[in-house]
């Protein structure tokens, strides 16, 4: 289950990088600089994500969630 939020979490950073080229080809830096902000913040979701596989993988079994 926490594999299948992270393929969601990486369909959505993909589809955010291209907004972010997209608003950035037309001039809309803002805009641009916080979906890239946003893209960012996915990293660091899925990195989290990843952690937890691991931890749960592992023979020690302990992890711990935090909503972002």
């Amino acid at each position: 289950m926490i594999a299948q939020a992270d393929e969601t979490v990486a369909l959505a950073q993909k589809w955010l990088e291209q907004i972010h080229h997209l608003a950035d080809h037309a001039d809309l830096a803002a805009e641009s600089a916080l979906v890239a902000q946003s893209t960012v913040l996915l990293g660091e979701a899925r990195s989290k994500l990843e952690s937890a596989i691991e931890d749960l993988e592992s023979e020690t079994g302990g992890s711990t969630v935090r909503r972002v």
